[in-house]
């Protein structure tokens, strides 16, 4: 479930507390009083059978004497009686509690089970349910403070969702002081049932919220939090902090990929993934929430300073230059008018230090300088207190330069960093008065500005143009399936050497030629026929890393040298590991790679989030270098590129000195094949190559390790839907067209650019409802980079392929209910059905996705489309809200 009902847990009409007491201190008393406090606007109702009437309120003995059906109730009663109390709500038509109360899913095996009693209670009712074990929710534009917190929150643009209460009490503290605001504040507790992925999808399309931050412990349901944090990322700032990140793994792992791919690594994968910025501590925390409240969207990253002391600033350039930010270089003409107004000691440059004895005249004079400068994205000023001038004449006077420019300002922001406490505090609050973003230290302020421009760049880089993947990807599905599951039937773990190889081939992933020897002196003869040096290798069940015991030899010239090897290795093996099953050797020719790096890639399954692709520095000390990065497939070819560049191998990967650059595409296409390897073969539970040979020629294998499980096909393990090739389908139109339908893909927006260049004004009118000469780019990236779990979008395509005639497609609600569709068919190619059959498509597979209905908003204007629906046997009705457009609707 996701955001189903949640418009009565935040923006309920009448509200019943379960458990109000006249007795003060209690969490009865807290929360009448607070819900009081926040003049909830409609009507409140009190149930406890001990009480009549608690401060002139009447009191209902029970759920079923309430004289109404409350929208929302907040529970704070004992343990076991809450599942009772949820059914009778249920039961009288409330759609949405708060279970202030402990004493679940904390406590272990009773408490747990007593938790899904309360699940069970709800579910017939659809009736959805914060905590239990939280300290509640609220929403102060709505008026609504349904917990038991010491301080009520203002009202404001920032969300903040926490399964800790304590966290919600100290930013409250600390925001309130501050005149910091916020839409909802939300304590989730146990998240029996509202979790972060209903947060995000309810957060993502609240006007009133400009921005979330979320406190994370752990998050359940990883596709559909993925899903919800993609849709809202992109529309709105997301910030992270996700605490336990040293937590051991919950399982040990064979390969050096498990033994790497902690649950930390992953969440960071997940949450750069999904286009959110992560925090990690308290004082970030607070500085993203007072970025969040106070700033606006950042365009650039050209930051300019300005300062009393030079010391401040030179922090703050480390700080910036530290964290991946841009020291704006001053135009001549910026460096002139600076000349007129300040000493002739000023420091010239950026940062511009204005010197000590810097007045609020000063600093307007400077302020108002930079920002005519358009080369200046955004302007940090930095006051260390003097004895010559008072900060808060300086704190004034940039408050009046930022009101003077208005509406001028869009698109930057201004930092402050009032350095002391005694003399900057009064100052401080004015800034924040002003809703000036303002910091304690010239570090927080830089991390302030470059959570504004981190979040604008991950956005830029996952909505980057996919380039087409050069290689194609042509691989043998039914060949690996087949090999993986000989291993199940035969009770193996571990695919034999043989199997990787073949494996590996199917999915063209370059893995040297290997061959299986029962005994040294197969092993031998095996070698005299490759006729080139060879390198001899265990074969055991038993033996995960074979160099750690002496299980690799390299470089055997002839068939005695491998003879004698084998012998040895054997022998060695026995000593070290006498239980050892030892079943003969791995012959493989030396590939002759002088300066070839050695590099990891790999798959495991996390538990929570499913299958991940590891990549990174290979070889024998893989764990002590630790240089490795995590992503989720499916990936692309800039995701792989991306996930390369994340390492520091990668920078030896360009080339240095005498060594040229390796093909890194060819390393990119490995970690893409390995991405469809594991989206396509469920049986695949852990795999390993390192090393991963690669240098200026390509890449290649040579080692591998594969372990089976048995596993249910599909690709619900996944945290992101992989891209649907089971839709594709060859159309034959009535005019004996023959087309492709196929789900968009990323790689298709210069093909949707181009198809939108070739319909006529009308006809982009038509479908997007205002005048539009092209598709930005911007706008092409959302078309065509989708999630495929909620949304679909099938292109027709000519046989030959290379350009797209039409485009149909639906975006389905979180709740997976009712979907919105859209049609556009080329201008010129209308008239022949393309449009009708697409339609028809689409309404086939928004049928078996379990969708219940489909609608559509059409101009009315729309002759041709507004037929269409009539042959389909859509209803059609005005818009309740926009004039001029006919909404379409067809049950399913």
């Amino acid at each position: 479930m996701s955001v189903r009902n949640l418009d009565k847990l935040f923006r309920p009409s009448s509200v019943a507390l379960i458990g109000a007491t006249p007795r003060a201190g209690t969490v009865g008393d807290l929360i009448l009083k607070n819900l009081r406090a926040a003049q909830f606007p409609g009507p409140l109702s009190l149930v406890n059978p001990l009480h009549r009437t608690i401060d002139g309120m009447p009191v209902y003995p029970d759920v079923a004497s309430l004289p109404s059906v409350p929208d929302l109730a907040i529970i704070a009663t004992p343990p076991d009686t809450v599942p009772g109390l949820v059914a009778a709500l249920g039961a009288k038509g409330t759609r949405a509690a708060v279970v202030i109360t402990a004493g679940f899913g904390e406590l272990g095996a009773a408490g747990k089970a007593l938790q899904r009693e309360i699940l069970e209670a709800a579910k017939p009712y659809l009736l959805r349910l914060v905590g239990p074990n939280c300290i509640g929710v609220m929403v102060p534009g709505a008026h609504l403070n349904a917990s038991f917190g010491h301080l009520a929150p203002s009202e404001g643009g920032v969300a903040f969702v926490s399964q800790s209460g304590a966290i919600v009490t100290a930013l409250l503290d600390w925001a309130q002081p501050r005149g910091i605001g916020f839409s909802h504040v939300v304590s989730l507790g146990d998240m029996a049932d509202v979790d972060f992925g209903d947060m995000l999808d309810y957060l993502g399309d609240d006007a009133g919220t400009r921005a979330i931050l979320l406190y994370v412990e752990g998050v359940t349901g990883a596709r559909k939090f993925m899903s919800a944090a993609r849709a809202a990322a992109r529309r709105k700032p997301v910030l992270v902090v996700k605490v336990g990140r040293f937590a051991q793994s919950q399982h040990a792992a064979a390969s050096h990929t498990g033994a790497l791919a902690g649950s930390d690594k992953v969440y960071d994968a997940a949450f750069r993934r999904a286009g959110m910025l992560r925090v990690r501590d308290m004082a970030e925390l607070f500085d993203a929430v007072e970025t969040l409240a106070t700033t606006q969207a950042q365009y650039g990253d050209r930051l300019a300073i300005l300062t009393n002391g030079g010391g401040p600033a030179v922090l703050a350039t480390d700080a910036l230059i530290e964290q991946g930010g841009v020291l704006a270089t001053l135009s001549p003409a910026t460096l002139a008018r600076l000349d007129a107004k300040l000493p002739r000691t000023w420091s010239h440059g950026n940062p511009v230090d204005m010197v000590g004895d810097a007045d609020g005249a000063r600093y307007r004079a400077a302020l108002e300088i930079l920002l005519d400068d358009q080369e200046i994205d955004a302007v940090l000023v930095i006051n260390c207190p003097t004895a010559m001038q008072p900060p808060v004449d300086s704190a004034r006077a940039v408050i009046e330069a930022v009101a003077a420019r208005g509406s001028h300002f869009t698109g930057r922001n201004l930092f402050a960093n009032w350095i002391g406490d005694y003399a900057a505090t009064p100052a401080r609050k004015l800034l924040a008065a002003a809703r000036i973003a303002s910091y304690d230290t010239p570090h927080s302020a830089i991390r302030g500005f470059m959570n504004r421009v981190d979040y604008r760049r991950n956005r830029d880089l996952l909505l980057e143009t996919v380039p087409t993947h050069a290689e194609g990807l042509a691989i043998d599905t039914e060949a690996a399936r087949s090999i993986l599951a000989a291993a199940l039937a035969a009770g193996r773990e571990w695919l034999e050497p043989q199997e990787i190889s073949a494996l590996f081939a199917a999915y063209g992933i370059p893995f040297v030629a290997t061959r299986v020897a029962r005994d040294g002196d197969e092993a031998a003869e095996i070698a005299r026929a490759i006729a080139a040096p060879v390198a001899l290798k265990i074969r055991s069940p038993d033996i995960s890393h074979k160099s750690d015991v002496g299980g690799v030899s390299l470089n055997l010239h002839t068939p005695e040298e491998v003879r004698a090897a084998a012998a040895a290795m054997i022998a060695h093996i026995r000593d070290v590991l006498p239980k050892a099953r030892l079943d003969g050797f791995i012959v493989q020719q030396m590939i002759d790679r002088p300066g070839a790096l050695e590099l990891l890639a790999g798959v495991t399954d996390d538990i929570l989030f499913g299958p991940v692709i590891l990549f990174g520095q290979g070889g024998i000390a893989v764990e002590i270098i630790d240089d490795t990065t995590i992503e989720f497939p499916p990936l692309n070819l800039n995701l792989a590129r991306a996930q390369i560049a994340r390492t520091r191998v990668s920078r030896l990967m360009k080339g240095y000195r005498n060594q040229p650059p390796v093909d890194g595409d060819a390393v990119a296409d490995v970690l893409i094949r390995l991405s469809q390897l594991v989206a396509d073969q469920s049986a695949i539970g852990e795999l390993d190559i390192n090393p991963l040979l690669a240098d200026a020629k390509g890449v290649i294998a040579l080692d591998g390790r594969v372990r089976v499980r048995r596993a249910p096909d599909g690709v619900s393990r996944l945290a992101i839907r992989p891209y649907p090739a089971e839709l594709i389908s060859e159309e034959t139109l009535a005019d004996g067209t023959k087309i492709r339908l196929r789900p968009i893909r990323p790689e298709d927006e210069p093909a949707i650019v181009a198809l939108a260049e070739r319909m006529t004004q009308h006809d982009l009118r038509m479908r997007f409802f205002v005048p539009m000469k092209q598709l930005t780019h911007e706008f092409a990236a959302k078309l065509t980079q989708i999630d495929y779990d909620r949304e679909l979008a099938l292109v027709a395509e000519p046989p030959s392929q290379g350009e797209i005639w039409g485009v149909a497609r639906f975006f389905a609600d979180p709740d997976n209910i009712r979907a919105e569709y859209a049609i556009v068919v080329r201008s010129d190619l209308q008239g022949h059905g393309l449009g009708f059959r697409l339609l028809t498509r689409l309404v086939e597979l928004a049928r078996t996705r379990g969708l219940k209905e489909i609608i559509g908003d059409v101009l009315s204007e729309n002759d041709a489309m507004l037929q269409m629906c009539r042959e389909f046997g859509f209803s059609l009705a005005a818009h309740p809200k926009e004039p001029g457009v006919i909404r379409a609707s067809k049950p399913l």
